[in-house]
């Protein structure tokens, strides 16, 4: 199965929503390092409860921002990651860090190029938007940059607040992430430019997994 790495900054429900549906048997990959930059933070816990080893660590407590990357970048490798999954982990990552693994995917809370960033909820909001939503892309070293592999639509209602905005769309990103890991996992992610396409079943290589480029 691949192998998965998942960094995590707060609650995790990303990351819980990964695991049930690896529960369900609607995942192939196998989760094997849950890291953090937050020691302590719920999902953290939530890891522990699953028997998946974890990484805690603060940047505070290493010299530069890059020995932190660093010594997270190898924690992984140790434990032989192949898919990197960002799960509320609020850290831009460095090229250092990203170039040293086959991929990163991250999901955002709004339709990327748009909103990209902190509080896009919140952004869209002030915008004015009809429509917003949440996008799971491939990470490079831009904010919210990367190729994108595919996206929910969420209205925004008349009444809505952030609060209320950010419960649907998450709604939405716990059906939408693992969808994009399972893609990814059967090897039907192929990246072509700035577009990613994805394959039919019968086209993606048979026992293979990862992305084509």
């Amino acid at each position: 199965m691949l192998r998965c790495g998942v960094l995590v900054s707060g609650r995790g429900s990303n990351l819980d929503a990964l695991f049930q549906a690896k529960r369900r048997g609607d995942l192939p990959v196998e989760f094997v390092l849950v890291a953090t930059d937050r020691p302590g933070v719920p999902a953290i816990i939530n890891a522990r409860n699953h028997g998946i080893p974890v990484w805690e660590a603060s940047p505070q407590d290493f010299a530069t921002r890059e020995a932190f990357f660093s010594a997270m970048a190898e924690t992984l490798h140790k434990a032989q990651v192949e898919l990197v999954l960002l799960a509320g982990f609020m850290r831009i990552l460095p090229a250092s860090f990203i170039d040293r693994f086959p991929a990163i995917m991250n999901i955002h809370p709004a339709l990327l190029p748009a909103f990209p960033g902190l509080h896009a909820q919140r952004q869209a909001l002030e915008y004015g938007v009809r429509y917003t939503g949440c996008t799971v892309h491939f990470v490079d070293p831009g904010v919210d940059s990367g190729p994108i592999i595919a996206q929910a639509v969420v209205p925004i209602l008349p009444d809505d607040d952030e609060d209320s905005l950010s419960a649907r769309i998450l709604i939405e990103e716990h059906k939408l992430y693992p969808a994009c890991v399972r893609l990814y996992a059967e090897g039907r992610l192929q990246i072509e430019g700035r577009k990613v396409r994805i394959l039919a079943p019968r086209e993606s290589s048979e026992g293979s997994a990862g992305c084509g480029t």
